[in-house]
């Protein structure tokens, strides 16, 4: 339900008493001059006004956040932030959830100034900032073009200087602390008694507008739960670009950081991490988990508690060796050959993270020969919870990062604790055991899917990633056309069978890209042959393969298909099995 607010000068009497203050999650200032004079106009024209949404907070509430003043003389160069207000009073406040740029432009025009850069002056030059004042012409007609009835304009001193014949300016901001009376009393100056009658109205009309009608209305908010007040601030701001729960609590982050520009530091590091390898894709709110994860903070969820005054001085305090962390780890992940188009769950790589950070690692852990076992471990965890990267890494992600932080904090010191990791994601009910049925999916993996690539490179060790990889059909994607296995002598009710069969993971091998592009609609058996002459050296590749045998035509492919899934199968089993250990 609505209630009555008051007159505008009561409110900017709130606005000057922090009575009504800013929270964190606001905008900045971003109306322009005309759009002020188009609101002043407006209001004096009887339009609707619009209502305001208020959240009332109390003074146990205010400690934990920051909170800003209007701006009230903005200056295009120099002022343009909402200030940081220092000490609030001891009192219940009101947080301005959804109005702030109406306000802000009644601040400006009747409290303060609006300086912007006179266009072809130097952003350097302080005289290319003049400021300028919100003026009303008393004697003004309306504008046919625009619709306004008044004539309010932004003037510097100079051009009120200039005021032409038959102009009467009135300094608006004469209107909002100066005797009523006395200033109507001036206007007796003009000779002229039909302009004085005329001006004389006008400001009439501007102070029973500022003083006398009670325009303002509100809904007010008086949960202080701070969840619940940003779920309804992203509603009141769904038009145009909408705001995400995690870019509120960035910017709750962003007004808490003392001497590090937050909201710069993880863009720039989402850029860098992307940057990466052969490219990735990850986002801001990843990073941002990353933080609350490696700092130690919380649930590791984005809840509201969790950004406090006191943790986001203690992530701001961590943040450069967070940063280095959270680099490593995805050099990690790159020098394992993954990447955007390959990486199947982002958020894999948080407890990796947290345990370099833990460790205190740094790049001699990429490749020192006296990490390579713990590397290999990670690598085989990493990779094991890809392939259940739906049950792993879905719902009940927050709590399962949680237990993991709990478990490498207590183990760290000893190197990549598997066993005790997989045995926190079994009591979340999060197992990395494979049923018969996962391993019989696992052995018919498709061409391009997520965990294709995560498969194969467990199940053929050995790789040096740092080259680009591609997955690569060992028969020729090319050669399955229905009409090339038609002619090759399948029956019709065989081809659809061969064409899927093309496509999965016992026709698929990883292959360093350059050399996969010489290879092209090469038979199998007539490029290993050309790769490999020595037949001792080729048959030992084929092995390390799981190929056993290379028909020299498409009419041994369903054999070959059949013995290379089954010696897959029991490939992956054993690789399975063996990082159980």
């Amino acid at each position: 339900m609505y209630k009555p607010g008051g007159t505008i000068f009561a409110l900017l009497k709130g606005v000057e008493e922090h009575q009504y203050i800013l929270p964190a999650i606001q905008r900045e200032f971003v109306w322009g001059a005309d759009q002020i004079c188009q609101l002043f106009d407006s209001l004096l024209q009887g339009y609707p006004f619009g209502t305001f949404l208020f959240w009332k907070i109390e003074p146990e509430q205010q400690s934990q956040y920051q909170f800003y003043d209007f701006v009230q003389n903005y200056h295009e160069r120099d002022s343009y932030h909402c200030e940081l207000i220092e000490e609030l009073p001891n009192k219940a406040l009101t947080a301005v959830l959804d109005g702030q740029q109406r306000m802000t432009a009644l601040n400006i025009g009747l409290r303060g100034s609006y300086a912007w850069r006179i266009s072809g002056k130097w952003w350097t030059n302080d005289s290319a900032f003049p400021e300028r004042h919100l003026y009303l012409n008393l004697l003004g007609e309306p504008d046919s073009e625009t619709g306004s009835q008044y004539q309010f304009e932004f003037l510097t001193q100079e051009q009120l200087a200039r005021a032409s014949v038959g102009e009467c300016w009135f300094k608006v901001p004469r209107a909002f602390d100066e005797d009523r009376d006395a200033l109507t009393d001036e206007l007796d100056e003009i000779a002229d008694k039909e302009q004085r009658a005329k001006a004389r109205s006008t400001l009439r009309d501007l102070l029973r507008v500022i003083h006398d009608k009670d325009i303002i209305s509100y809904y007010e908010e008086t949960n202080q739960d701070l969840e619940r007040v940003l779920n309804i601030f992203i509603r009141m701001n769904s038009g145009g670009t909408a705001l995400s729960y995690s870019d509120l609590l960035l910017s709750i982050a962003v007004a808490q950081w003392k001497n590090l520009d937050a909201r710069q530091e993880i863009h720039s590091i989402v850029d860098e991490m992307n940057a990466e390898g052969d490219g990735f894709a990850f986002s801001k709110d990843l990073v941002l988990k990353a933080g609350l994860m490696l700092a130690d903070i919380g649930s590791v969820g984005f809840k509201v508690e969790n950004f406090n005054k006191a943790n986001m001085a203690k992530l701001e305090a961590q943040w450069q060796a967070i940063r280095s962390s959270l680099m490593l780890a995805v050099r990690l992940l790159a020098s394992f050959g993954f990447n955007g188009q390959n990486l199947r769950a982002d958020s894999a790589i948080l407890p990796i993270a947290y345990y370099l950070h833990a460790r205190t690692l740094g790049d001699g852990y990429l490749s020192r020969s006296e990490f390579a076992v713990d590397r290999e471990a990670v690598r085989k965890w990493f990779v094991r919870s890809l392939l259940k990267a739906s049950g792993i890494w879905g719902s009940g992600l927050d709590t399962l990062l949680t237990d993991l932080r709990e478990v490498l904090r207590n183990n760290a010191v000893n190197g990549f604790s598997v066993a005790e990791l997989e045995a926190a994601m079994t009591r979340r009910g999060k197992t990395l055991v494979f049923s018969d049925e996962e391993i019989d999916e696992l052995c018919e993996l498709p061409y391009g899917g997520k965990t294709t690539f995560a498969l194969l490179s467990v199940l053929f060790p050995g790789f040096d990633f740092s080259q680009h990889f591609h997955v690569d059909h060992i028969f020729p994607k090319g050669r399955f056309t229905r009409a090339k296995l038609i002619k090759a002598g399948f029956a019709d009710e065989q081809v659809e069978i061969l064409l899927d069969q093309c496509n999965r993971l016992p026709n698929l091998q990883l292959l360093v890209g350059s050399i996969n592009n010489e290879k092209r609609q090469k038979m199998p058996l007539e490029w290993y042959q050309a790769q490999w002459p020595g037949e001792l050296a080729r048959k030992q590749y084929l092995e390390n393969q799981a190929i056993q045998n290379l028909p020299d035509d498409l009419l041994g492919f369903p054999d070959f298909y059949q013995q290379r899934k089954a010696t897959l199968k029991a490939r992956i089993k054993a690789v399975l099995d063996q990082i159980d250990e």
